[in-house]
């Protein structure tokens, strides 16, 4: 937790003369720090420390300046992307109120949870609209970096890297990792057809990142917040990972969140879900290959990937 004082400072680069009333960490983010404050102007604001990587600052902000005007984001007040003084870079930006979604699914009510995945399919389409000349990792700009992998079936190539890694290799069965790898070689001519794609995608659309509120007798969106991973890719990776613990058996937020995207104009091939699912394993085997992962994290995830390879719902965490 920063002193008062400290906050006081960095708030103070986007007004003057306000001070710090109270300041609380907000928890959501794994990678950065982040802080409601309340200032004397009788605001609130989030500072939001870029303590990970540096140029995440610059690619956060421009991208939220490029989609805000169609995209519900947190309005950047005041940035330091090249830091400040002895503090790395940060943003000041607008609080946006609001409870994420995984607090509302936790609540438990359907008709809430309908509403606020429609608009979350709405919100997606939305993102994907926003398009690049090629696939590849999003910089400042924002600008298209490196592909993925150089040449031809990188996601398969990609993800025989992970399974090869000296980190995921203790973390998932020797079987399982030879099923990933035939699954997904075996899909290589329908995996290569969307790694063609290079359209805006948030890269963990997930449900503690989606902020939404009820206004007018409706939830939906209030905000897409942490786009530190963004890429240009297919939309079908933002898909997945926002349906990654659904279960057919006892559906929550779809077909509300497929329809919500189809009303929004998204397009999606036939087998869409499928290879959705295949788009999310590729970034649950990544994940894996991260070296400090808690041991119920790795369970959970290599529960998901068993559930992809066998084509069935999860269990239970």
């Amino acid at each position: 937790m920063l002193a008062a004082p400290t906050l006081e400072r960095l708030v103070r680069t986007a007004f003057p003369r306000a001070h710090v009333l109270d300041a609380l960490p907000l928890n959501d983010g794994f990678r950065n720090a982040n802080f409601k404050v309340q200032l004397s102007t009788d605001q609130f604001v989030v500072v939001r420390i870029y303590e990970h990587d540096p140029s995440l600052c610059q690619k956060e902000v421009d991208l939220i300046r490029l989609v805000g005007a169609s995209v519900p984001v947190a309005e950047v007040l005041h940035a330091e992307p090249a830091g400040f003084e002895d503090f790395p870079p940060f943003a000041v930006m607008r609080l946006i109120e609001g409870i994420s979604f995984r607090e509302l699914k936790r609540a438990g009510d359907s008709d809430a949870i309908a509403e606020a995945a429609f608009s979350a399919g709405a919100t997606l389409a939305a993102i994907g609209r926003f398009k690049f000349p090629r696939a590849g990792w999003l910089g400042p700009g924002p600008t298209v970096g490196a592909p993925l992998l150089e040449g031809a079936d990188p996601t398969p190539r990609f993800v025989d890297l992970c399974l090869a890694s000296a980190k995921l290799q203790p973390r998932m069965p020797a079987d399982l990792r030879e099923r990933v790898h035939v699954l997904l070689w075996s899909c290589a001519a329908e995996l290569a057809e969307l790694d063609k794609v290079a359209s805006l995608v948030h890269g963990d659309f997930g449900k503690r990142n989606l902020l939404v509120r009820r206004d007018h007798g409706r939830w939906s969106v209030a905000a897409v917040l942490d786009w530190e991973f963004a890429i240009a890719a297919c939309p079908l990776v933002d898909l997945g990972h926002f349906l990654r613990y659904e279960r057919e058996a006892r559906p929550l937020v779809e077909p509300h969140f497929s329809n919500g995207y189809f009303h929004a104009g998204g397009t999606l091939p036939p087998n869409w879900r499928r290879l959705a699912y295949l788009a999310d394993m590729t970034a649950l085997c990544e994940s894996l290959t991260h070296e400090h992962l808690p041991d119920a994290v790795v369970t959970e995830f290599v529960e998901l990937v068993r559930a992809t390879v066998e084509n069935r719902d999860p269990r239970q965490p």
